[in-house]
């Protein structure tokens, strides 16, 4: 009688992250203490990636203050801390943004990713720049100190896998999400610094709406409450699966908090709805 044998396959472990929902000020030396602070707490929870905020380090809209503050990458004290956290700890960072110098002098909104060995891997700079005049009377300008950038940025290798960058007013350009989708990402970081009324009508759902559209994850770590510049942001930082099901909502909590990834949820739900698969080039409309 012949024998056979059963092999069993472990399934493959399920990536834990975490996201940190802040109240950042005007100080970057106190931004980069609560950072370092909340890198250990990742790691101590067993994350094996932290997602921060947009400006992480500072968020100030007096812009005369806030520019004797801004360093190039180099020079930057919050960069330097958390890289020399992320290797301590030996966690991945999604740094959300910060504000920096850069070659020419202009200023960036960038992101910044970082490897366990405090590496940064790849950054990004906001493309979308929120210019707009809302009810309440709040008026902002990024242009007027912002340079916008100009590349769609895709990290491979990240424990969450591919991962797309975007930041904030982002949210709001489908294109985007769809093209970093088409180039491979499994997950995309929404890092934010929402406004209470849009983030009250739009928030939740454009970050479920960008999810389903591109079948994927959506990672978004918020700024919440009011700050030291007299702002007051919308937080309810979130994760969101490929269904647009909502994995976390932080709510107005500040701190901490994990969630899991399942990459095997990705190609199944693309699978089930191919919609990616289905696009095709559109000409112009025709006008009649």
């Amino acid at each position: 009688m012949a024998s056979s044998t059963t092999c069993w396959r472990l399934p493959e472990p399920v990536p834990r992250i975490a996201l940190f929902q802040s109240n950042t000020g005007i100080d970057p030396s106190a931004s980069a203490k609560n950072l370092v602070a909340a890198i250990g707490e990742a790691a101590e929870g067993g994350a094996e990636m932290l997602f921060t905020p947009e400006m992480s380090g500072l968020l100030d809209r007096d812009a005369k203050r806030a520019a004797g503050r801004i360093r190039a990458p180099e020079e930057d004290l919050v960069l330097a801390a958390c890289r020399e956290a992320a290797r301590a700890r030996s966690i991945w960072l999604h740094i959300g943004s910060i504000a920096v110098r850069s070659g020419d002098g202009m200023i960036a909104n960038r992101g910044f990713v970082i490897d366990s060995s405090g590496d940064v891997r790849a950054t990004y700079d906001k493309i979308h720049l929120f210019d707009v005049d809302l009810p309440t009377g709040e008026s902002w300008r990024e242009s007027a100190v912002y340079r916008a950038g100009g590349k769609a940025v895709v990290v491979e290798g990240t424990p969450v896998g591919a991962l797309g960058l975007t930041i904030c007013y982002d949210l709001r350009f489908p294109a985007l999400f769809a093209r970093l989708a088409e180039a491979g990402a499994d997950v995309i970081a929404v890092p934010a610094a929402f406004t209470v009324p849009t983030g009250r009508a739009h928030w939740e759902v454009l970050l479920r709406a960008r999810a389903i559209e591109a079948g994927l994850f959506i990672v978004a770590a918020a700024q919440a409450g009011t700050h030291q510049d007299g702002r007051v942001t919308y937080g309810h930082s979130l994760v969101a699966d490929p269904w647009g099901e909502v994995l976390l909502d932080m709510e107005e909590t500040k701190g901490i908090a994990f969630a899991e990834i399942d990459p095997a949820q990705v190609g199944a739900v693309r699978g089930r709805v191919p919609a990616l698969e289905h696009r095709r080039p559109i000409g112009e409309p025709v006008r009649r």
